[in-house]
């Protein structure tokens, strides 16, 4: 082998080195890339995974103290109902205190103006005009069947003669006596057990039956005169 041939392949061979090499450095390029790019996703991952931890506890945090607060809110809830409650029952006692105040305003007037009637007809019991001034006096050995009936007799004949002494033109007498009533409301005992009476006859064909005698007697109304029979009419004028 001349010197010429030596260069010449040498020169082959270093052409060969360098071409082994410019193809082998590509690849151990890539895999340089392959695992740089490997490492930055592993960190990406492990950065969403430590966000997502953090976000799984947050909202762990948000539900406890979303539940703590609906639990308050139920409880301020009550607290307000009970409050308004006990300001109605505050208000509805206010309101009975003013009216017992009024009444008792009222009770307190009335005991004072029943006291000066007390002292008016206490002056006047102690002269010869005491019998004039009281309006009418009555015979206490003729009691009296229900609470008020005498007052409540003398009110329907004081009723009555009004109505006559008007259709008679007795102005005066009618204007008294109308007075009279208007002072002194009739309770209307006495026209209700009319009333009961007459109905207890209606229903019985105005017949003084067996069960008509029975209901006379429970009420203590005789149906006869002595050995005389009365009449339904009569029974009612003699009683009521």
């Amino acid at each position: 082998m001349n010197f010429e041939e030596f260069l010449e392949k040498d020169k082959t061979d270093d052409m060969s080195a360098e071409k082994a090499a410019a193809e082998e450095s590509p690849a151990e390029l890539d895999e340089a890339e392959m695992a740089e790019n490997i490492d930055v996703q592993k960190a990406v991952v492990e950065s969403l995974a430590a966000d997502k931890a953090m976000q799984d506890e947050r909202i762990s945090e948000l539900s406890t103290e979303n539940a703590s607060l609906k639990f308050e809110i139920a409880r301020l809830r009550g607290e307000v109902s009970s409050l308004r409650a006990k300001l109605s029952d505050a208000g509805e006692n206010v309101a009975l205190r003013n009216e017992l105040a009024i009444l008792r305003a009222k009770c307190a007037e009335q005991v004072a103006a029943l006291a000066k009637v007390g002292d008016i007809l206490s002056k006047n019991s102690e002269t010869r005009l005491s019998s004039k001034v009281s309006l009418l006096d009555r015979d206490t050995d003729v009691p009296d069947r229900f609470p008020g009936e005498t007052r409540e007799h003398l009110l329907e004949v004081i009723a009555e003669a009004r109505k006559v002494a008007e259709a008679e033109g007795r102005l005066r007498r009618a204007q008294v006596l109308e007075g009279v009533l208007l002072a002194n409301e009739a309770e209307g005992t006495l026209a209700e057990r009319r009333a009961a009476l007459e109905k207890i006859f209606s229903d019985n064909a105005n017949i003084v039956s067996g069960p008509v005698i029975e209901a006379l007697k429970k009420l203590g109304i005789s149906h006869k005169n002595g050995e005389e029979y009365l009449l339904p009419s009569e029974i009612i004028k003699r009683h009521y």
